[in-house]
């Protein structure tokens, strides 16, 4: 049995950063100088972008760098040559966090060789590599299919001058977990906490990663031997095991372990609360779900701007865009301030019910709370208009992308590309090799489904030379069928 004492733990939130421009804005003021340099980045050629950089009137700061990477971003090949151009910068060297970011997008790249002349660097400049780097690193090896490499990436940090201690070992244990290597991460924990005293964050990294496969039943044993070890489980702890219950569908199980934490006198937190909302929501039970969120006010817990988007999103999904909107502006006049879930979760409810001016609308005021469209808002927009047929109206939306300020993303050209399939035209297929072939520019690797399919279409549509160009791109990226006749 475990003992339920709990401390309840800190939240923070990080704002995200990116800009829509509307037909509907009546002032034009100049784009911040992140937004312009990227457009720069973008449209110069790379021979000359260090000329370039060098005589834009601008004052290089570590803050100002960190915001063009961010436009960067969705370009990875775009970013770095802007990271090696300002590198030979006379008034600005580059700092550790900028190193990160490159590390970051050459890593999502795949391009090791860079990585690890990247960390050369750090060390040869006395600004690491940090955990932080290796953290990074270790990440984008476990998501590129190897943990073991990510594994032994922990195990060599000392000889990069960058010691071991039991965050870092936490780390390690976060990143094998989050992309699905439980067991792995397990079997680590078991042989190496006594060298780092492994904690109750450590088993709850442990638990946490059980219950994202949906093995509840392993997370409660990982616990109990926390226990067994003489580690005192937190708040944390219960509303990870509440969570994985709802997320596989436990829901009996879920609401009677919330209910023993409140027996067990268990100080129940927003997040405990919040959890309950999102599981009764997903679940279909609308009304349970909207009498825990009253309460949760009843009992005094505040609601946190995460309570109120699960709430919206379950009134989206399962009641209606209507009732949900009436929840959006009830938490506004409660002086809360919405985020860009919140309001991507109510643009997607208005797309869905087909009210696409009104989405619309939603999103002016996303501007006016000076809470910044993503990438997902626009891919909401793409994904709508082709879902309605509106193919042209999604290109039109895929193009405003382009500009700098937002750039799509993989999820923006696997939608677009499979709606080109939508209407069987020949020019549409062409649009699709190209939005094929210009993913691939940015740094995206598409799935061998996507190639095969395009590649197939263009056949069918008598697009011979431009199969060929898609089969050796395809042949480049290491996805190529294996068997194949043009």
């Amino acid at each position: 049995m475990l003992t339920f004492r709990c401390k309840i733990p800190r939240t923070t939130h990080r704002p995200l950063s990116h800009h829509l421009t509307t037909t509907t804005t009546t002032t034009t003021s100049p784009p911040p100088p992140q937004d312009a340099i990227a457009v720069l980045v973008l449209t110069t050629d790379p021979k000359t972008l260090t000329t370039t950089l060098e005589a834009h009137p601008v004052q290089w700061t570590p803050e100002l760098v960190t915001g063009v990477f961010k436009r960067l971003w969705n370009h990875g090949p775009k970013a770095l040559q802007f990271f090696d151009a300002l590198d030979y910068h006379r008034a600005y060297a580059h700092s550790a966090s900028a190193f990160d970011h490159a590390v970051d997008i050459a890593a999502r790249l795949r391009r090791y060789h860079t990585v690890w002349a990247l960390l050369a660097r750090m060390r040869a400049r006395r600004l690491g590599p940090t955990p932080k780097t290796f953290a990074i690193v270790a990440e984008r090896y476990a998501a590129a299919g190897k943990p073991d490499r990510a594994v032994r990436i922990f195990l060599s940090m000392h000889h990069h001058g960058c010691s071991q201690d039991l965050k870092s070992f936490n780390t390690i244990l976060d990143v094998l977990c989050k992309s699905k290597r439980v067991e792995k991460a397990y079997s680590l924990l078991k042989v190496f906490r006594g060298r780092f005293r492994a904690d109750t964050i450590s088993y709850n990294i442990i638990a946490n990663g059980f219950c994202l496969i949906n093995r509840t039943p392993r997370a409660l044993e990982v616990l109990r031997e926390m226990v067994e070890r003489g580690l005192e489980p937190s708040l944390t702890t219960y509303n990870i095991l509440l969570k994985g219950f709802f997320r596989t569908g436990q829901i009996k199980e879920g609401w009677d372990f919330f209910l023993q934490m409140k027996r067990r006198k268990c100080e129940i937190d927003v997040v405990t609360y919040t959890t309950v909302v999102h599981g009764f929501g997903v679940a279909g039970e609308v009304k349970r779900a909207r009498k825990v969120f009253d309460e949760m006010i009843g009992m005094g817990v505040l609601p946190s701007v995460a309570t109120y988007n699960a709430l919206i999103q379950v009134l989206c999904k399962k009641d209606s865009v209507e009732n949900a909107i009436v929840v959006f502006e009830e938490m506004l006049r409660k002086g809360y301030v919405p985020n860009s879930t919140t309001y991507n979760v109510v643009i997607r409810g208005l797309c869905h019910a087909g009210n696409m001016d009104e989405a619309m609308e939603y999103i002016s005021r996303m501007k006016d709370d000076k809470c910044e469209p993503n990438v997902q808002t626009y891919n909401l927009l793409i994904r709508y208009h082709c879902d309605a047929g509106e193919i042209d109206k999604a290109l039109e939306v895929f193009e405003k992308m382009g500009s700098g300020e937002c750039l799509p993303n993989l999820d923006t050209y696997n939608v677009l590309i499979s709606s080109m399939f939508v209407r069987k035209k020949s020019d549409d297929l062409l649009v699709a090799g190209k939005l094929l072939i210009e993913m691939v520019d940015r740094g995206f690797l598409p799935r061998k489904f996507t190639f095969n399919r395009v590649l197939n279409g263009l056949l069918l549509t008598g697009n011979q030379g431009f199969a060929k160009e898609i089969l050796r791109l395809q042949s480049k990226c290491g996805r190529l069928p294996s068997q194949f006749r043009l």
